[in-house]
């Protein structure tokens, strides 16, 4: 059944006939951080069109978790991109095999990802994992995922083991205090408020 449904779809897109075709790319930055492209692309209806910037970077991982008590965990960390220091859940990227300069082609699992940003920047462990939805970060520009999990009845294992880069403090907020915080602004990753409303869903 997948597959007929899938066939229809090939044959809706078919009829489309939306798709981009990229006639070429210039590399601009392509380090272990981004890969960062200057395309030409033919639209359907034969035109061609430069230039269009689009950057790979790596997939990442984003924790609705909350302890024992239903309290839910949130970091406090600045964010270059709005100059803010910003609350938002526990997020980082899956890293490659054999580390950051590992093979892109070999990626950690989402999972192992997720349990590993939550102890590093918590210090919490969970037994309680639910992943809800993976969806792309910025389907415009972008290609790569955010794979979101819940993390249910946490415990304090540990202390934090931030990275190098990584400046932050835990915060935990009650869920009526998260909502507060989303709808005045205090709550600013796209990503981590539909990860929010995806976790509250019955």
């Amino acid at each position: 059944m997948n597959s007929e449904k899938e066939k229809r779809q090939d044959e809706i897109q078919s009829e489309e006939n939306l798709e981009w075709e990229e006639i070429h790319t210039e590399h601009i930055v392509q380090d272990e951080w981004i890969d960062f492209r200057r395309s030409s692309y033919r639209f359907p209806d034969g035109s061609v069109f430069k230039p269009y910037y689009s950057y790979s970077r790596r997939d990442y991982v984003v924790i609705v978790a909350s302890d024992e008590e239903g309290n839910y965990l949130c970091v406090r960390q600045f964010r270059q991109g709005i100059k803010e220091v910003t609350t938002e859940f526990p997020a980082g990227g899956i890293e490659r095999a054999g580390g950051k300069e590992g093979n892109p082609a070999f990626s950690e699992d989402a999972l192992a990802a997720a349990k590993r940003e939550l102890l590093e920047e918590t210090g919490y462990q969970s037994e309680e994992w639910e992943h809800l939805l993976t969806v792309p970060s910025n389907a415009t520009i972008a290609d790569n995922y955010a794979f979101i999990f819940t993390a249910k009845n946490c415990r304090k294992s540990g202390e934090q083991r931030l990275d190098e880069t990584e400046f932050l403090h835990v915060r935990k907020y009650n869920g009526r205090e998260l909502e507060t915080l989303i709808e005045k602004g205090g709550f600013q990753q796209a990503v981590h408020i539909m990860a929010w409303l995806l976790s509250q869903r019955g």
